[in-house]
């Protein structure tokens, strides 16, 4: 069976995680590989960035800088995953879903402003596919109704809105390095704060509530609990597992955007025809090629297309159900305007296998399929 996904594998990978290991022998966070990955990431990013377990906990600590509380607003899509939600239902917010646009599946920036109330304390956009919502106006609706931007860049890394890097465009943001991404270390994530005013909260925040960071700067004689937090750091094998991959970030970016390439020219036919959808990706905009997917004409046409290619052994899948019409959903938020797009396109989108070891070979058989089916 071709996996949907394989989780990239660097060759100094094993070698950094035994230097980690033997000669380091340094296990827990902030250690000397955290602190190579997180230079690169402040680096190339320009805003302060931290190591986290997950981009659930990075997402998490978003709702506890932007002191959300029992009772306030929290504006997002449906269509994402459940840890946008998760990060700021646990603290009490009401969670307000806003429908999606039908070209890129992305909140839909025009309305947003409705679903604002005297309650609302953010809006956070979610970069599906790792193309940009367009933050333009996202950012002007914040600033005149003074609002965070927590940017959900999970699938984001290396993608761009109008030159800026996913994530460091409104006032926090977060990339996941689960091993479905492009730039995996198992578990794993990166908050990314862009407000020089809450960098030192964010260090406490993610150090247990503690100020230990700079304890061992050297601008405290001892190290005490002085805020709420909780235990955000990754081990150094996992960031030992990243870091080969950063070295190597520009030659895994174009790989997968010429296999995405290769995807889009040899399905194009297919939309030409209007048998499927393709992805669109606006010109203000460079993608990180994080996945590719097409759309059907519905749910039943998606369903018999996921089972001819398993049946030819070719893993697909599908994504998201959309939160709203889910259980803690229902509970935990309410569904703002029309659902217009959220429900209808998540029911006619596939998401085909694409990883950086996918072999042009298998992506040709993939697409040799999809055609077949198609007559």
């Amino acid at each position: 069976m071709l996996p949907f996904n394989e989780p990239i594998y660097a060759e100094k990978g094993i070698a950094y995680i035994v230097e980690a290991i033997i000669k380091n022998k340094r296990l827990n966070g902030d250690g000397p590989f955290t602190a190579r990955c997180t230079q690169w990431f402040n680096n190339r990013l320009k805003v302060k960035t931290l190591l986290t377990t997950s981009c659930t906990h990075a997402l998490e600590m978003t709702s506890l800088l932007a002191d959300i509380k029992p009772g306030d607003e929290v504006i997002m899509p449906s269509y994402t995953f459940v840890s946008t939600a998760d990060a700021f239902a646990i603290r009490g917010a009401k969670i307000k879903f806003v429908d999606i646009r039908k070209d890129t599946m992305n909140i839909d920036e025009t309305l947003i402003e409705n679903a604002i109330t005297e309650k609302t304390k953010a809006i956070v956009p979610v970069h599906y596919a790792g193309v940009g919502c367009e933050m333009d106006t996202i950012c002007d609706i914040a600033k005149r109704h003074n609002l965070f931007v927590i940017e959900d860049a999970a699938q984001g890394m290396m993608a761009t809105y109008k030159g800026k890097f996913l994530g460091t465009i409104g006032d926090f943001g977060a990339y996941s390095f689960h091993e479905t991404k492009n730039y995996t270390m198992g578990e794993g994530g990166l908050f990314l704060v862009n407000r020089d005013e809450y960098v030192e909260r964010s260090e406490i925040i993610r150090e247990k509530g503690t100020n230990r960071a700079k304890f061992f700067r050297g601008e405290v004689d001892k190290y005490s609990w002085v805020d709420v937090g909780s235990s955000y750091l990754p081990s150094e094998m996992n960031a030992a597992y990243l870091l080969p991959q950063l070295e190597m970030a520009e030659e895994i970016n174009n790989q997968r955007l010429k296999l995405w390439n290769m995807y889009y020219e040899e399905l194009k036919e297919l939309e030409d025809k209007e048998k499927i959808e393709l992805p669109y990706i606006p010109k203000e905009c460079e993608h990180n090629a994080h996945m590719f997917y097409l759309k059907t004409r519905d749910l039943n046409e998606r369903t018999k297309l996921i089972e001819y290619l398993a049946n030819n052994n070719v893993k697909a899948v599908f994504h998201y159900v959309p939160l709203h019409s889910a259980i803690a959903g229902r509970k935990y938020g309410e569904f703002v305007g029309e659902d217009r797009y959220t429900t209808s396109e998540s029911d006619r989108l596939v998401r085909l296998p694409m990883y950086y070891a996918l072999k042009e070979e298998d992506l040709k058989y993939v697409c040799g399929l999809v055609k077949t089916f198609f007559k």
